[in-house]
């Protein structure tokens, strides 16, 4: 049974960090594209970070850039988003996705598995 399990999200003050993880199973890890994909309230879904199977590059969307750092272990099947400087516009539901291709899509309906999505919530 494939399963992507994310974990890391809560409330922050904005300029805040949060660190999330998700946790993959079910499938081999190693050689599948993998991102991070959100949704803010009342709002659709939003690509915002993408690595390649083996990690060695890394895409993000304009309003993250330089604020966040999406990575990979795949020894431990695992994938990262570390994020700084965090907004109240980074508020939303992020999910991560796999697919089964060694390179990064930006449109989430090439997504093949996803996770249940964690929290997070940037407000004073």
């Amino acid at each position: 049974e494939v399963q992507l399990v994310e974990s890391g999200g809560g409330l922050v003050q904005p300029g805040g960090s949060l660190r999330l993880s998700c946790a993959a199973s079910g499938f081999t890890f190693s050689m599948y594209a993998m991102s991070w994909v959100r949704r803010a309230p009342g709002k659709g879904l939003e690509w915002v970070s993408g690595i390649l199977s083996g990690g060695q590059v890394t895409n993000y969307a304009d309003s993250v850039k330089g604020r966040f750092t999406i990575s990979r272990d795949n020894a431990k099947n695992t994938l990262y988003l570390q994020m700084h400087s965090l907004k109240p516009e980074d508020t939303a539901v992020y999910y991560c996705a796999a697919r089964s291709s060694s390179v990064t899509s930006g449109s989430p309906g090439d997504y093949d598995y996803w996770g249940q999505g964690t929290q997070v919530t940037v407000s004073s």
